[in-house]
């Protein structure tokens, strides 16, 4: 079976699809007549029931974003920790 190329779609045309689905069209409809697969038009329905949005960011628990800030700020002290190693390597050599 041939992979799929992966197509992007606007955020106009990704409410204009759930619209007429809220409207009463069949998602088995939709799905077919847009060559969506399932799972990504479920997940447009459920992002814009949720947030009214189809971006990432706006659709991330409070966890993914806690774990997002921790990522950043343990990247942050591990650069400052490499920066202080350094400094004490040339300190030393003095």
């Amino acid at each position: 079976m041939a992979r799929r190329e992966r197509r992007k779609f606007t955020e106009e045309f990704k409410e204009q699809l759930v619209q007429l689905h809220l409207a009463g069209k069949s998602q088995s409809e939709i799905i077919r007549e847009y060559d969506l697969t399932r799972s990504v038009f479920l997940n447009w329905v459920k992002q814009y029931k949720e947030s009214g949005s189809f971006q990432e960011k706006d659709n991330r628990t409070p966890e993914q974003e806690e774990l997002i800030r921790l990522r950043k700020e343990n990247q942050r002290l591990s650069m400052e920790n490499d920066i202080l190693k350094q400094a004490a390597l040339i300190m030393g050599r003095k």
